[in-house]
């Protein structure tokens, strides 16, 4: 999935749309499909998001200009899913960009954090805290 087939504007425009929940989560699934996934051989303890139910890698790479750029992946579809929106919101960014990113705002003006499992909110917001920790890292050095 690249940022010129999906942005953030049109997950928010969707989302406004799509009234019905199984059809928004539907959408999540589907933006989840459309991420290359990882190598077998990334999928490693030092690119896993700890604190999720399900396994989540991400991985950080960051250009010439100093932005960010994250690849990731799950071993479960719907959070495949919040994988892809965690990658619109915060990819192709400045560390102090990506730090400077309301993500529970903007995940509450999705609606996602009150309907979403306990589990799966916790593990939202620890791929949230893993970007920033890795964005902080990337601004000090």
């Amino acid at each position: 999935m690249t940022s010129e087939t999906t942005t953030l504007d049109d997950v928010l425009d969707t989302f406004e749309f799509l009234d019905d929940w199984d059809e928004r989560y539907k959408f999540i699934i589907d933006l989840g499909r459309r991420l290359p996934p990882l190598a077998a051989s990334e999928m490693t303890d030092d690119f896993k998001v700890r604190g999720c139910q399900s396994q989540v890698w991400l991985i950080p790479e960051r250009d010439a200009d100093g932005r960010i750029r994250f690849r990731g992946d799950s071993d479960a579809h719907i959070v495949k899913g919040l994988v892809a929106l965690m990658l619109l919101i915060y990819n192709d960014k400045t560390p102090e960009e990506i730090l400077a990113v309301d993500a529970r705002g903007l995940l509450e003006r999705l609606g996602l954090a009150s309907h979403l499992s306990p589990q799966r909110a916790n593990g939202l917001f620890s791929m949230v805290e893993r970007i920033r920790t890795i964005a902080g890292a990337a601004a000090s050095a």
